[in-house]
């Protein structure tokens, strides 16, 4: 039985609810390796790097979902809170302005 990308990302989505994000993570990154341009599941994934503190790989993706889709606001938001985690708040400032600049 073959299991499809939507039923992974359901799963996936299934386990960060329950705060697993360990286990979100590794069943939504062979997802967003399968579907690189899909902009939820990749922000999805950055989330539960960024909640299981795993913050490289959580700015990996959220600076693709930022290139993707630039208007994205919550990207700019975690990725400046990533930045913030990660000591680097002048990189962090950028992403801030931006969120704060596109929901008022």
């Amino acid at each position: 039985m073959t299991v499809s990308l939507a039923e992974e990302y359901a799963r996936g989505r299934m386990y960060f609810e329950l705060k697993d994000y360990i286990g979100a993570a590794r069943i939504l990154a062979p997802v967003v390796a399968a579907e690189p341009g899909n902009v939820a599941t990749r922000l999805l994934l950055a989330r539960a790097y960024y909640h299981s503190a795993q913050l490289g790989r959580a700015e990996v993706e959220l600076r693709a979902v930022v290139e993707r889709a630039p208007t994205e606001e919550y990207a700019h938001l975690l990725l400046g809170r990533t930045l913030q985690r990660a000591n680097r708040h002048a990189e962090a400032e950028t992403y801030l302005r931006l969120h704060a600049a596109m929901t008022g």
